[in-house]
């Protein structure tokens, strides 16, 4: 039995402590079809992009591959291409049996990387790969090793257009780790103005507002203060993913948000913030000597605390560029992921390390008065619909026990009032005693009984079975997504658009109630008699994971619009716009 608990009591001193702390586990592989192929046997298909050849093979639900240390049928033989040159094979880590051999089951994907060789000779339409395989049965017996020729795509687009990795051709190598690092810090740039992280730089404005016309160093050290909190934040978030990726995980951007205790953590978090700028309570750091020293150090500690903020609202976005950049991220090594982050983080915090070194751009805001109060509690009122969104994504994690969240974040105010009424700095020290023991009784206890979640109350999400034409329970236009039902839709050669977004991805909300869900957009599908697929991300769902990564994309949204008669489907950016779907539309006959 899962319990989680929250204490009110001094609740920012603690957010580094337990940062980044909820359990990720439970994903996995499992596969998808291709279309015109049985059941009983592998499918294996091939696709280039990025300079990466990728043979993916679905094993049947009753084999798998078995990988001996001496013996391996399951390889790579690339017919030679004048101008290409093929690195060696890189198998995934899979399971180990009781003889410590590897073990396949469900979706196997091996790469080789792609190098060119200089030579002027024109490069084909594609290139043959001869994949060979050796399935065994579940009680153990192996049948004779067999392939199959593979057909890829060698000039389709995003096969070679952002670079080709290999041992051999540093320069494009480099070329393409300088472009994408590029990408994450213009990525990170624009998480300033996406709505998740909009509520939040509201308490940075208000310090922002406050130093206006202070000294000139202080007005730096809080932005260098709000920077190392950002790069923190994201160094830890890059250490925790590829600390995931060595043991063998699958992991992707925004996946601590698929977890309860973080989510109801950040939202505690979020409203004790906000009560404080209310007045309902105070924060105020220990030690102090002095009501200016205190107020001097809370500032900065207080730009430290907003950029971890920023960070941990900004993790279900994901921007323009950034997304490409973090799908190239998540299968690179640990120094480059954390690398990778590290941009991101430094774009984050661009604007205010700019205001940092050029204060002059405060001049522009009025100066300090009474004025201060009223934008203070507005801009707490934009940290009050942040929790409003974050219990819609507990919702959808745990269905109608959300009503257990908002019967603590109640007793949690409680406590927050206490503290604010009777340990205040005019109180006795005898009275702030029992005041902060009775919040912290009140806060424990309402964690223990409203917080108290069995195991079965959140579950990953897993692919549907039964019938095959399952409508999205909360958009009844959309199909569920399910990889036979896309097959299906294609051997009838009809277009498909498929969504996957999470109910946590304000990304995606944005996107949905301006462009996918209008009536505009929902007619113009109709009339062209578009299959909507739609694949929810909320919840861990190992399926989805793998299409996120087939894609080369760390997190949602994804937009995938396959066409007829085009064997590559189109991938829209992560901001849609109409004119993009209906320029789409106007392909189809």
């Amino acid at each position: 039995m899962n319990t989680y608990r929250l204490s009110g009591i001094k609740p920012l001193m603690i957010i580094l402590a337990v940062l980044f702390c909820a359990v990720i586990t439970g994903y996995g592989q499992v596969g998808f079809s291709e279309p015109g192929v049985r059941a009983d046997l592998p499918q294996i298909s091939g696709r280039i992009e990025n300079g990466i050849l990728q043979i993916t093979y679905k094993i049947p639900h009753n084999r798998h591959q078995v990988i001996l240390e001496d013996f391996n049928f399951m390889t790579l033989d690339v017919k030679p291409v004048p101008g290409l040159e093929f690195g060696e094979t890189r198998y995934p880590k899979g399971d180990k049996d009781k003889e410590g051999n590897t073990v396949y089951h469900g979706t196997v994907i091996l790469e080789k990387t792609v190098a060119l060789t200089g030579d002027r000779t024109p490069l084909p339409d594609s290139i043959e790969v001869e994949a060979g395989y050796q399935f065994c049965t579940e009680d153990g017996t192996c049948l004779a090793p067999e392939s199959v020729q593979v057909k890829v795509a060698l000039k389709a687009a995003g096969a070679l257009s952002s670079g080709i990795m290999a041992d051999k051709g540093a320069d494009n190598g480099l070329s393409m780790i300088l472009l994408n690092l590029l990408f994450a810090f213009l990525g990170g740039l624009i998480l300033n103005v996406m709505p998740c992280v909009l509520p939040v730089l509201s308490i940075k404005i208000m310090g922002i507002v406050k130093s206006a016309h202070e000294d000139r160093r202080e007005i730096l050290k809080g932005s260098m203060a709000y920077t190392a909190g950002v790069l923190l934040s994201f160094l830890i978030m890059g250490m925790v993913i590829a600390g995931l990726k060595i043991a063998g995980q699958s992991v992707g951007w925004g996946f601590q948000f698929q977890n309860i205790s973080f989510v109801i953590f950040l939202l505690t978090i979020i409203w004790v913030f906000g009560l404080s700028m209310f007045d309902v309570f105070i924060i105020q750091l220990p030690g102090t000597q002095a009501a200016t020293q205190a107020s001097s150090r809370s500032g900065h500690w207080g730009s430290f605390v907003t950029g971890i903020f920023a960070v941990l609202l900004a993790t279900p976005c994901t921007a323009p560029m950034l997304g490409a950049a973090l799908g190239w991220a998540f299968i690179q090594p640990p120094g480059m992921i954390l690398l990778s982050f590290l941009i991101i983080g430094l774009g984050l915090a661009f604007p205010f390390i700019l205001i940092g070194f050029f204060p002059v751009f405060t001049k522009i805001i009025p100066r300090p008065g009474p004025w201060m109060n009223t934008f203070k509690e507005v801009m707490a009122f934009f940290l009050m619909a942040t929790v409003v969104y974050l219990l819609r994504v507990v919702y959808f994690l745990v269905d109608d026990k959300v009503i257990r969240i908002l019967w603590f974040l109640l007793f949690i105010g409680f406590a927050c009032w206490i503290i604010g009424r009777y340990a205040s700095p005019s109180r006795t020290k005898r009275s702030r005693g029992i005041a902060m023991i009775a919040a912290l009784i009140i806060s424990i206890s309402a964690g223990l009984y409203f917080l108290n979640f069995d195991s079965t109350t959140v579950t990953p999400g897993k692919q549907e079975s039964g019938s095959l034409m399952k409508s999205d329970p909360h958009h009844p236009d959309w199909y569920v997504f399910n990889p036979d039902l896309l097959d299906t839709f294609r051997r009838e050669e009809r277009p498909v658009f498929i969504d996957f977004a999470a109910e946590w991805c304000l990304t995606c909300k944005t996107n949905e109630s301006t462009v996918l869900f209008t009536q505009e957009i929902q007619d113009a599908f109709a009339e062209k008699q578009v299959k909507l697929l739609r694949g929810d991300y909320t919840k861990r769902n190992p399926l989805l994971r793998e299409w996120l990564t087939q894609f080369k994309r760390a997190g949602v949204p994804l937009y995938v619009f396959y066409l007829p008669n085009q064997s590559e489907p189109v991938v829209l950016p992560e901001v849609i716009t109409k004119e993009m779907i209906h320029q789409q539309l106007d392909k189809i006959q």
